[in-house]
């Protein structure tokens, strides 16, 4: 099957599949799974951060970046630990047992825990990108960030990366191919859709995402609808905007995220935040087209082989 949207360069290609053998003996002081990943060998796998020697099919793995957590898990891997939270979405609560170490937060590391837990791996991404260098001390470190510049053609070399690390590279490619076919007949219902704004809501907020921004790349870029509006695509937070504006953009459809439920805050819903004479106003509140979105799923996972087919699932339900 001809990759379309996931298609990677092949300059990206290149760079990412470099696996790199290691000799099998080991020192006497080694533990068993150091043994273990010794004779099965090590990949060479580049990052946003460099280039790491990993252990090929490591049995020990925390990861920060919970859209690889899902990966690993569509591919029947297990992680030794994460950080635990209130915001830990409801789908991987099984490791909110003592069972599974916990490795701190999302955006501060707790580094004596991941030292004590003796990891084989260590994966991160943008949020914990700034410890890098005292992960990489305790246990191979990759960043495994994704480039919202081409979202998915990140995606999918970070998938390709999973896979060779863990020798599920074949498990990966089917189900690739498989979000490659989601998105293409969900472009096909876009394409008279008519236009959309993307918001987030937050303590009474909204932010507008367009092409090329976090959750644009995906409604808009991967799935091909039309922007409402011309949307400043400034990191992660998205572009302020005003209920004025968006009843001047008058979108047929809304996507909507509720920060605030997402994550456990305080503060008006979503709907009430919405819920005013200018946005009741829109085409896309007259014909019952406003779509509140799982927030766990966009804002929290993001980006994973179980999660992303769930995410356009959504946009594709709500242009039947």
């Amino acid at each position: 099957m001809t990759r379309t949207l996931l298609k990677r360069s092949s300059a990206l290609l290149a760079a990412a599949s470099a696996l790199a053998l290691a000799g099998c003996s080991t020192g006497g002081a080694a533990s068993a799974g150091s043994a273990e990943s010794s004779a099965a060998g090590t990949v060479s796998v580049e990052h946003a951060q460099g280039t790491t020697e990993v252990p090929a099919d490591p049995e020990n793995v925390i990861t920060y970046d919970l859209g690889v957590l899902d990966s690993l898990e569509a591919l029947g891997e297990d992680v030794q630990g994460l950080p635990k939270g209130s915001s830990l979405p409801e789908q991987f609560s099984k490791y909110e047992s003592d069972e599974y170490v916990n490795a701190g937060a999302l955006k501060e590391p707790d580094l004596e825990s991941v030292a004590e837990a003796d990891p084989d791996l260590i994966i991160i991404s943008g949020r914990t990108a700034e410890y890098y260098d005292e992960l990489s001390e305790i246990a191979p470190t990759v960043d495994l960030s994704i480039d919202q510049a081409d979202a998915m053609a990140s995606f999918t070399e970070q998938s390709e990366t999973l896979g060779r690390i863990f020798g599920k590279e074949a498990e990966v490619e089917e189900k690739l191919a498989a979000i490659d076919e989601q998105i293409e007949r969900t472009k096909a219902g876009a394409a008279d859709a008519g236009s959309a704004l993307f918001l987030l809501t937050s303590a009474g907020e909204v932010n507008a995402y367009g092409p090329g921004s976090r959750f644009g790349n995906i409604v808009f870029d991967a799935l091909g609808l039309e922007s409402a509006a011309q949307v400043e695509a400034e990191g992660t937070h998205g572009e302020a905007v005003s209920f004025e504006a968006i009843a001047d953009a008058n979108p047929d459809r809304l996507y909507v995220i509720d920060r605030d439920t997402t994550i456990g805050e305080s503060g008006d819903a979503a709907q009430q935040v919405l819920d005013n004479e200018l946005v009741n106003g829109t085409t896309a509140a007259r014909e019952d087209r406003i779509t509140y979105l799982d927030g766990a799923g966009w804002y929290l996972v993001g980006f994973g082989l179980n999660n992303l087919p769930a995410m356009i699932t959504e946009v594709e339900d709500s242009l039947s």
